[in-house]
């Protein structure tokens, strides 16, 4: 049946943050960067501590205790009718310590179903959904993360989930603006799968980086590698007489890391950019590869909210779009108080 077919394709996407190593695990949208930050960076960052709550989606360890009360909600138009809702608070609960709680839901609309003859047996609705929630431990310059997560998929009928884990730890500089960040990424198991010949897969990664600000300039730059289990993840047909060249040692390096930086125009605007190297391989055209592998954003804060744009650049056809709004409630209950 053809809703078999597209079954397998959903179940297996080819997830534009990965290029050609998506498809080879499930949950592969737990790696789509759902917030505008995320996005403007090129999609992946592990080190940028203690200045956006949305980023303990990437790493737990950069939820410092300076982002409690902070509540977030981000959406992403994404690729055909896909869209992807994001939310995410912290709240500091005392001698506890500072839990944060979060949620992000990829709807991928409602797929006409046929037959093997072709007759239409009427639609079905697909979608997936991470539920996170974890914490982080502050020991002098370093900081200790770890969140669980609860990972559903629900394609056509057929439903799988999993329980997995972040395990993260920064290491920010006591009087320089410098961190360091590491995670090991959605360590777990399969809870159910979609059938009984499935076997499924959860997308295992680690991920390093470091950010930094130079003294004297208005620029803050990130460097973060991922996929660091896997060697050479560069796709090369040898079957293919008239593709592309078999990729070299250095081509194979860049797409192992990820660029960002931030132009910091004032304490309430900064201005975004990213670079994948991975993407911009694998998704180009033959012929060009248009903006595919760049990205880039906008933020600015007015009082206790703070507004940011992105666009994240996945194809010479098109990209997505991301938007995100943060909320200090802190404030909120300080004015209620007095």
């Amino acid at each position: 049946m053809i809703r078999n077919w597209i079954l397998a394709l959903l179940i297996c996407p080819p997830i534009v943050t990965l290029g050609q190593v998506g498809g080879q695990n499930s949950f592969e949208f737990v790696n789509i960067p759902a917030n505008a930050r995320l996005t403007g960076l090129g999609g992946v960052n592990v080190s940028m501590a203690n200045e956006d709550v949305n980023m303990a989606f990437s790493n737990p360890a950069l939820s410092g205790d300076t982002l409690s009360g902070l509540a977030s909600f981000s959406y992403m138009s994404y690729f055909a009718e896909a869209s992807i809702v994001s939310t995410i608070y912290q709240h500091d609960f005392g001698k506890y310590g500072s839990w944060f709680f979060g949620v992000t839901h990829v709807g991928y609309g409602d797929i006409e179903s046929f037959d093997n003859t072709g007759q239409e047996l009427g639609t079905e609705s697909a979608g997936e959904t991470l539920i996170v929630l974890g914490r982080s431990h502050s020991i002098g310059v370093f900081n200790l993360g770890a969140s669980l997560k609860f990972i559903n998929s629900n394609i056509a009928g057929f439903g799988s989930s999993a329980l997995a884990m972040d395990l993260g730890g920064t290491f920010v500089h006591p009087k320089k603006e410098l961190s360091f960040g590491l995670v090991f990424k959605n360590v777990g198991l399969i809870v159910s799968d979609y059938t009984e010949i499935s076997d499924s897969s959860l997308p295992f990664d680690v991920q390093a980086g470091a950010t930094f600000k130079p003294a004297y300039m208005p620029f803050r730059f990130s460097l973060t590698g991922y996929n660091l289990t896997q060697g050479d993840i560069s796709y090369f047909n040898s079957n293919d007489i008239d593709g592309p060249e078999e990729k070299g040692a250095f081509d194979n390096v860049l797409r192992h890391v990820n660029i960002g930086a931030e132009l910091l125009l004032s304490k309430n605007i900064n201005v975004r950019f990213g670079y994948n190297h991975l993407v911009r391989q694998e998704l180009r055209l033959e012929e060009t590869a248009g903006g595919a592998g760049f990205s880039f954003g906008l933020m600015f804060r007015v009082k206790s909210f703070e507004f940011a744009y992105s666009r994240g650049g996945y194809h010479p056809a098109g990209g997505s779009n991301s938007f995100s709004v943060i909320a200090n409630t802190n404030r909120f209950f300080k004015k209620r108080q007095s």
